[in-house]
Order: C-alpha cells, then structure tokens, then sequence
C-alpha cells in the first residue's frame, strides 16, 4: 500500500501563496503517478497539478503560471507551490497516487491523502 500524507494548508489573504506537501510513503511510492485535486463546497473535485514518475507535469490551464507541482526525490515528497492566491482558489486539497497515469478523474486514483484545507480572504 501507498499512504499520503497531505500538509500546508491555511487561511491567506488574497494575492498570498501556499505550498502544499504531499509526503508519499509504501511500496513503490515514488515511482506513482501523484495528482492533487481540490474540492470547494457544493462543487465537484476538480484536478489541479500532476506529476508523472518520469518527472514530466501538468497543471490545469486556469491555475497555469499560479501554481507549480515538483517531488523532492530525497524525501519522496510532492509539492503544489501555490501563488496569488484567489479566493475561488479556497478549497479542501487532496493528493492522490495511482502506479498508473490513466487520467484526471477521481476514479483514476486508489490511494487519497486526507486532505488540507486552503481558503483565501
């Protein structure tokens, strides 16, 4: 099994930056397809930024140039560097890990982080 980890969160106010981790632990952790997704109230949960083991990444076009996704190969750790921060940006963020890239929907991913929250005044 893959456990994550996720941790970061706050309360900014608008214009700040985050960084989120995702601490990856188990069997072949490092080698996953790791994404974070959001989820704001009464709305779908939505893919953010992803990371593939080969190192290549994604972030959603409408967080491009806001938002950065990179892995500490060191402590198998995964970042989501979150600047000028808006309030649409407040949301419950979660990592998600799957040894295979099969997509950005939820059902793609087994393994869930437990969440950090994100909101932004």
């Amino acid at each position: 099994d893959v456990q994550l980890v996720e941790s970061g969160g706050g309360s900014v106010q608008t214009g700040g930056s985050l960084r989120l981790t995702c601490a990856v632990s188990g069997d072949a952790g490092s080698q996953y397809c790791i994404v974070w997704f959001r989820q704001a109230p009464a709305k779908e949960r939505e893919a953010v930024a992803g990371l593939l083991s080969s190192g290549a990444t994604w972030v959603a076009p409408s967080m491009e140039g806001r938002f950065t996704i990179s892995r500490d190969g060191a402590s198998n750790s995964v970042y989501l560097q979150m600047n000028s921060l808006k309030p649409d940006d407040t949301a419950m963020y979660y990592c998600a890990g799957s040894p295979h890239c099969a997509g950005l929907k939820t059902y793609h991913y087994v393994y869930w982080g437990q969440g950090t929250q994100v909101t932004v005044s």
